[in-house]
């Protein structure tokens, strides 16, 4: 399995940023770690190499970025409204710098989001609040409210990055049209700590008649052994 390691200088985070590539061709899959997780994360855990087959046949190539989170939603040494503002520098550099580079990596005009927990947070409002640029989205055990991170304090930053609150009032129809026609899939278990907020989400879903499936699995909890499980099998939803 072919891995590349980059690194570079974002403009949007001020700061040096790394990134794993795994595979030589195929769909592109931005694959963000979990809360203050970092780009080896998902390599480490075994959650590449559980899609190991579908990157060798050059069906998916997997983007790891860099997470942020220590800078942003778990620094409270900074104002709330300073850490979501060092969150969207973090959304940016994901935008512009990671998703446009797997787009003429691939040739692709889209590319999938993944990621478990909180790395499911990033991969959810990424999608959603870009959705021209994403076409699947797959979630482990995904954490979707940030509320708990900014304690209290809430302003217009705050509302449009939390999906459980902007998803209700999205009345724009080309958003609500992107969104339609992408893959959407929210894995959780019957034992997740998550579970609750997967079941909100699509729930919120359901009531814009946004076609997704909440795939609950039975015996399982919030971890990476039923991740790597999941991981692969959302993966071969994607239309290659």
């Amino acid at each position: 399995m072919k891995e590349e390691y980059h690194k570079w200088f974002t403009n949007y985070l001020d700061r040096e940023f790394e990134m794993l590539v795994f595979g030589h061709s195929g769909y592109p899959v931005i694959l963000f770690p979990t809360s203050r997780g970092r780009f080896y994360q998902n390599k480490d855990f075994g959650l590449v190499e559980s899609a190991s087959y579908l990157i060798e046949q050059g069906k998916i190539k997997i983007y790891c970025p860099d997470g942020a989170d220590e800078m942003s939603w778990y620094n409270y040494s900074i104002h709330p409204a300073d850490r979501v503002k060092t969150h969207i520098g973090y959304e940016n550099t994901i935008l512009y710098d990671v998703v446009e580079y797997a787009k003429y990596d691939t040739g692709q005009e889209k590319v999938g989001v993944a990621g478990c927990s909180f790395g499911g947070y990033h991969a959810a409002n990424l999608a959603f609040r870009h959705p021209d640029k994403v076409g699947y989205l797959f979630t482990m055990g995904g954490a979707f409210d940030i509320k708990q991170f900014i304690m209290g304090y809430y302003d217009e930053n705050c509302y449009l990055n939390n999906p459980p609150d902007y998803l209700p009032n999205l009345t724009d129809n080309w958003y609500l049209e992107k969104i339609k026609s992408m893959g959407i899939i929210f894995g959780t278990g019957e034992w997740d700590m998550c579970l609750d907020e997967n079941v909100r989400l699509s729930h919120i879903l359901n009531d814009k008649g946004i076609s997704h499936w909440l795939d609950v699995k039975k015996w399982a909890g919030h971890d990476w052994n039923w991740w790597k499980e999941m991981f692969p099998r959302y993966l071969n939803e994607i239309q290659f």
